[in-house]
């Protein structure tokens, strides 16, 4: 009892240290600012900065999702809006993060196996989608496979058990990166598996992200893993210190099985993803397992992060299974993942382009509904194009603020002829889309702009494979325990949708 409580002790005086720190930063240079009041010449420069900022933000494509926020913010902050936007821009820690992972990701696109053949084979018998198909293997980076038989979990509990008894079948490694984890049922189960596992000579690693762990774990918990042999990292552990780096998270979910097995969706390794714990009512969340081929993309991800984390140069070639373990046969996938730093918002268009390319229906399942007016656009577009679009989102929040801004978009978009619905029976976690019978997406990637613009995020594009009427079956089970939402819902006075407006001009920095 008395190690529990000096745990405790531990993991809150490290939080109100970094709050502290945080706090003390903010208030110094706020009053550093407010003292040039005495000096009119610096209070006029800087007035003119955050003008030539708002200015510089206009001209700049990149910075589009969230132009508007800041803008509003730089404009009504003038005194400080400009210098603090160019000491975040300007910070030497994250110029350099950014140029190391630029430099990984550009060393392991070989490592991919993109086959040009395989690619004309798709796009000759996947018509309908091309474009995806092409732009993810050709600007992005990650190729499409065959030979993978993809199976659905419509929760963390369905997921549990095949992911256990394929931990046990592991001989060469075990790669885990997750968002979230946290000691209980879920995650002790697994980790008495990578410890034997390791003690067997496996090569067991572990990736979590410290901002998405700092409720969950104690600080020194990576060197627990590494005493009982797991090899752990940490990715971007979270400094007391004002720096733009802290936005980029690692919200992927990924386990890969020797490559020639991997897993990624919603799910965490936390109690409450496997209704062990009940937070926000019953947890709706969807994960995936890809066997064959496939699962090769994954083991690139990882080691790329891995390389990341650890500063040294990983042989990519030395972690590929043989052909002869690959599964014959199954659909076509092809798994992509997001970096908020190469300029390419790879989950922003796989999203775009199954909107604006879906023919008869497009179905949609997402915690948070937070997006920018193209997105908004498409979605009406395809309603009031015939496209029958059903939207799911939670009942029971964990948010409330991020809640009641996804809940200021239904009126748009039932008058566009969009179907929304909620979740009742508690919290919806899953982030699904699917047209047409002939393709899906799972993967980790909110519809928010955190996930969109900010995060390092994963997915799956699924093609024509059976993995796809299950999906189906699980979007309709779910809105058997749904509310369809209604104008009469969407009704509000004066007041609340001045709120709305205005929660949905900050909905970019939610």
């Amino acid at each position: 009892m008395k190690s529990l409580f000096d745990g405790i002790r531990r993991l809150v005086s490290r939080r109100m240290f970094i709050l502290l720190l945080i706090l003390a930063q903010i208030a110094f240079l706020i009053a550093m600012l407010m003292r040039s009041f005495r000096l009119h010449w610096l209070v006029v420069l800087l007035n003119v900065i955050s003008i030539l900022t708002a200015l510089h933000l206009l001209t700049r494509p990149d910075q589009k999702p969230f132009k508007n926020s800041l803008i509003f913010l730089i404009l009504l902050f003038p005194l400080f809006g400009g210098a603090f936007y160019w000491i975040f821009h300007f910070q030497t820690t994250s110029v350099g993060f950014r140029k190391t992972l630029k430099q990984i990701e550009e060393k392991a696109k070989g490592a991919y196996a993109a086959s040009p053949e395989r690619l004309r084979d798709a796009r000759g018998k996947l018509r309908d989608h091309q474009k995806i198909i092409t732009y993810l293997q050709n600007t992005a980076g990650f190729p499409i496979y065959r030979n993978t038989e993809a199976c659905y979990f419509s929760s963390g509990k369905e997921m549990l058990t095949p992911l256990l008894e394929d931990l046990k079948s592991a001989k060469h490694y075990i790669f885990f990166e997750f968002f979230i984890m946290e000691r209980g049922r879920m995650w002790d189960a697994i980790l008495e598996i990578l410890e034997q596992k390791a003690r067997e000579g496996v090569d067991v690693r572990v990736v979590y992200d410290d901002l998405g762990c700092f409720l969950t774990l104690p600080p020194n918990y990576a060197k627990s893993l590494e005493k009982r042999g797991i090899q752990c990292r940490v990715f971007n552990r979270f400094q007391p210190f004002l720096t733009s780096l802290q936005n980029n998270r690692d919200h992927r979910k990924i386990a890969v099985i020797d490559g020639r097995i991997a897993y990624t969706g919603g799910v965490n390794l936390a109690d409450e993803y496997i209704g062990e714990k009940i937070r926000f009512g019953l947890w709706k969340d969807s994960a995936i397992r890809l066997q064959g081929e496939g699962a090769w993309s994954f083991t690139v991800m990882f080691l790329q992060i891995w390389g990341l984390l650890s500063k040294k140069e990983e042989a990519y070639a030395d972690y590929a299974p043989l052909p002869s373990l690959y599964t014959k046969g199954g659909g076509w996938v092809q798994p992509y993942s997001d970096s908020p730093i190469d300029g390419e918002t790879v989950g922003e268009y796989v999203y775009m382009q199954m909107i604006e390319h879906a023919k008869e229906y497009l179905y949609i399942t997402t915690p948070y509904f937070m997006v920018d007016d193209s997105m908004l656009s498409a979605l009406k577009r395809a309603a009031a194009s015939g496209v029958d679009v059903r939207i799911v989102t939670p009942g029971i929040p964990d948010k409330k603020p991020v809640h009641f801004t996804t809940r200021s978009y239904y009126k748009d978009l039932l008058k566009a002829g969009v179907r929304v619905y909620e979740f009742e029976k508690g919290f919806l976690h899953a982030k699904l889309f699917l047209s047409d019978d002939t393709m899906a997406t799972v993967g980790t990637v909110n519809l928010d702009f955190r996930s969109l613009y900010l995060h390092f995020e994963c997915g799956v594009c699924l093609y024509l494979t059976p993995a796809i009427e299950e999906i189906k079956k699980d979007f309709f089970s779910t809105l058997e325990q749904c509310r369809e939402i209604t104008p009469e819902d969407c009704k509000a006075g004066p007041l609340k949708r001045l709120w709305q407006s205005i929660a949905r001009l900050f909905a970019p920095l939610m």
